[in-house]
Parts: structure tokens; sequence; C-alpha cells
């Protein structure tokens, strides 16, 4: 029987770890992550997932200690697996299983490898992306690419409807590659890295809106940051105005046109730079809803310039 040590995390960690299971993979050990209080978890368990399938489950600040090393060289896997896990395995550990360490990236390398992938391709207008099952090497999503699963982006779809495609993607993706990896005859296509880029992790920060860039790129970051994740943000006088979904609408106004929120018989919309207003179905002012009765009562007719 093949066996596996799995390094996994959130819903693709779950999706994968089960199919590996399906195809009858022995999964001795799952490294997993202890849930940080500071984030807002959304996702399911890898570590009740496995737990409940009898699997043991270490939660280990660094994967590369010794004793870490030793749990996966006494399970003598065949495979390494990395499904969304946050920490980089360093060369001993990719070197304990003889048939290669495999991770699950959620982009179609060699474009966004590094982190949020998902989140990244939303934020720089991406048509497409998915999930990519490549060979691991010491150099974040470097190593040779078995196969790559597709899904559209579509003009609205939040990073949330993204990263859902992106699971069901990654699932396919392995589901199918599987046999052909367990049975030696999984393609290896070495990525051309000068072809896509590396991107860092964000932050909360990065959500920042200038509401001088256009409308489409503003509506852009809305959708990469939506809830879950921590969403996009400006100042509106002393107060914090949160922008959690939108829509590009028409020009409205010139070029350069100094930027402004204002109410009509449609709605809250922006002004942008460019001229177009985004409109606004969803936001919050200081962590409270503000629709069109919020904003007639605070604010009467008024437009109100957007920093």
């Amino acid at each position: 029987m093949t066996r596996a040590v799995v390094f996994a995390y959130h819903n693709v960690g779950v999706r994968c770890l089960a199919v590996l299971l399906a195809h009858g993979i022995e999964v001795p050990l799952v490294f997993s992550h202890e849930d940080d209080w500071r984030e807002n978890v959304w996702f399911a368990s890898v570590a009740q997932f496995a737990r409940e399938r009898g699997i043991a489950v270490l939660s280990a600040p660094d994967p590369n200690a010794p004793e870490c090393l030793a749990r996966v060289r006494a399970c003598a896997p065949d495979f390494l697996f990395s499904f969304y896990y946050r920490r980089m395995l360093g060369p001993a550990l990719l070197a304990a299983a003889p048939r290669g360490a495999l991770n699950m990236h959620g982009s179609l390398l060699p474009k966004y490898r590094g982190r949020a992938p998902v989140n990244w391709a939303v934020v720089r207008g991406e048509r497409e992306t998915g999930a990519s099952l490549h060979y691991m090497t010491e150099k974040p999503d470097a190593g040779a690419v078995i196969g790559h699963q597709r899904v559209p982006i579509l003009p609205d779809d939040s990073a949330r409807e993204v990263f859902d495609k992106v699971t069901v993607a990654a699932e396919l993706l392995l589901d199918r590659e599987l046999p052909g990896l367990v049975a030696g005859r999984a393609p290896r296509k070495p990525q051309v890295l000068a072809e896509g880029s590396y991107f860092g992790a964000r932050r909360p920060e990065d959500g920042r809106i200038d509401w001088h860039r256009p409308a489409a790129e503003i509506h852009n970051l809305v959708r990469g940051v939506a809830p879950p994740y921590p969403g996009a943000f400006c100042r509106l006088g002393a107060r914090t105005l949160k922008v959690l979904r939108s829509r590009v609408g028409a020009r409205v106004a010139p070029a350069n046109a100094a930027p402004l929120l204002a109410l009509d018989e449609r709605g809250l919309y922006a002004l942008c730079g460019d001229g177009v207003a985004l409109r606004v179905p969803e936001c919050e002012l200081d962590g409270a809803s503000l629709g069109p009765e919020r904003f007639r009562a605070e604010f009467g007719a008024r437009t109100l310039p957007l920093e």
C-alpha cells in the first residue's frame, strides 16, 4: 500500500486529504496548524477531519524540527503532500519521501507563485485561475508541474467565490492525477519561472482604496479582499468606510473629477478617478451597515468627499 505523510490546512487541505483516502493511500500522520484567534476562521478543520478518521495529527510550530523529521521518517512514507500548509518544508523533510514531495498551489503556475494566490489573481483582474499540482523544491512553488485545473473568474466574483472554485479544482486535479503518480507515470513539466511572478502575503492595510484610480481597478480590489477577508476601506472624514461589495457602473463625470460618495435612485455609488460610478450595494461606516436610509438620515442629499 502507498503511504503518505500530509501537511495540510484549510478547505483545500480537507478535500485533498479526502481524495488520498478515497484512493486507498495510507496516511499515518497529518501536520496541520492551530487556528489563530486573530484570524477569521471560516474554513474547515483538517485536524478535526483527520482525527475523526483515526489519523494522528501534529501542529508543530516548525515542521523541520528534528523531532518532527524523526516522526516523518518513522512513518516510512512513499510521498509527502502539502495542501495549503503555511510553512516551508526544508530539504531534509523533502528528502524523507523517496517517491517525491508534492504541493497543491492555488494558481496556474508559474503565475502567482507565493502567498494569497487567489486574492492576488482577483485584485489584478485575471479572468481565470486554477490549481496546480507540482513537486516541491527548496524554492517555493518552483518545482516541476504534474498538472493544472483551470477555473473562470467572472467579473463580479469575490475572492471567496473563486477560492471555492479553486478548492473543487484542486480536488478534481488530485483525483485525476493521483493514479498516474502512484503508478510512476505522472508527467513532470519544468516551470519557466520567467513566465510568472512571485507574490507576497497580503496585509489588511493593503485593502486601502485610492479613489483616484479607475473604477474597474477599485472593483477588483473590493472583490479581492471582500469578507471573509479583511475588506477594502477608506477614510470618510474621521470615520472608516468599508466597501464590501461593488459593481462597475456608467461614466457619469469627466476623468479626474474629485472622488465622492453619493446617493441616487439606484442607491449608493462612489465616483472614481476615471469618472465612472462604482455602485456600492453593501458597505459599512464605522462597523455598522450603511445603506440608503442611514445615508439620508445622517447626510441628507449631500455628496461626501472620499479620501
